[in-house]
């Protein structure tokens, strides 16, 4: 039988990455060259219309401000972006962060945190709640602040909160996450059974991202860097979105288990046959433009509780 061919704009550039990157053999690749491929993911996204875009900072930490005309000021959402705690940034995610805030009717942050190798855990983390706390100082309730975070990033929007937890901080009532990568033991049943439908993802480069963002800092199962040992008892509300055909998969599957066990208020969309991170075909598919509006519903929803 054929292997799986990527069926959308997302699964090709992941395909595109995979095929160059095996071109150079054994070479070693650097990080800094990682991270300069991984600026391409915004690649899948269209540039949403009428929004405007500004660097700033926020709480020390630097990013970009994305406005939506219209938009609710006072409504924030802090994007916590993936690549594995090390690639990534606001410019990979800038106009996911768009559509996001367009969608929902908020403006958001999209934070360049702190990358791992060179800051390990948990300064990413502490970057994220940072960034929260400034917000508070400046006059933002509580409840219209929103973490949200895609991959590794879904992984700190969640850490961030218990965090704020363990600083008794006021806490926000809705988090959202997209293909969140969460089991740092590397361990999860469908990075083996989905390894053929999933354009991006391999075991060994979990692995690498793993160890720049973990070794020698803490444990695989410590709860702040790996969520799926965590009690989810008095969490938000939450949102979890993930592609069946994804690797990462099956930690979705287990935090929403987890969720639902703690008893708290949960969400779990399924991207039917769709890559990891699917929202990032904002504009350029319709499963990627009916889950942002899904995310929408659902946010809106919360705020009248």
């Amino acid at each position: 039988m054929a292997a799986p061919r990527p069926t959308d704009l997302l699964g090709e550039i992941y395909d595109h990455w995979i095929v160059e990157l095996g071109k150079l053999g054994d070479a070693p690749l650097s990080t800094e060259l990682l991270r300069l491929i991984f600026d391409d993911w915004q690649r899948a996204t269209a540039e949403p219309e009428n929004v405007t875009y500004k660097s700033t900072s926020i709480g020390g930490v630097r990013g970009i401000l994305a406005t939506p005309a219209g938009s609710d000021p006072k409504q924030m959402l802090i994007l916590m972006h993936g690549g594995g705690f090390a690639l990534g940034s606001s410019a990979s995610h800038r106009k996911l962060g768009g559509h996001l805030a367009k969608g929902l009717g908020t403006v958001c942050f999209i934070a360049d945190f702190r990358l791992a190798p060179e800051f390990k855990f948990p300064a990413q983390i502490h970057d994220g709640v940072d960034i929260y706390k400034a917000l508070l100082a400046e006059g933002f309730a509580p409840e219209n602040i929103t973490p949200v975070g895609d991959s590794a990033g879904g992984n700190l929007a969640i850490s961030m909160v218990f965090e704020m937890m363990n600083q008794k901080l006021p806490l926000p009532s809705q988090v959202i996450t997209m293909s969140p990568w969460l089991n740092m033991e590397n361990n999860g049943v469908t990075i083996e059974t989905n390894n053929d439908t999933d354009f991006l993802i391999t075991r060994e480069g979990l692995q690498g991202n793993i160890d720049r963002y973990i070794e020698g800092a803490t444990s695989p199962t410590n709860p702040m860097a790996n969520p799926l040992y965590q009690d989810f008892t008095g969490f938000p509300r939450l949102y979890i979105c993930a592609g069946d055909i994804e690797s990462l998969f099956d930690d979705s599957v287990r935090l929403n288990e987890l969720a639902v066990a703690a008893g708290v208020d949960v969400t779990f969309s399924i991207g039917k046959g769709m890559q990891h991170v699917y929202p990032f075909l904002a504009g350029n598919h319709p499963r990627a433009d009916e889950e942002i509006a899904l995310m929408a519903a659902w946010y809106h929803a919360g705020r009248k509780k």
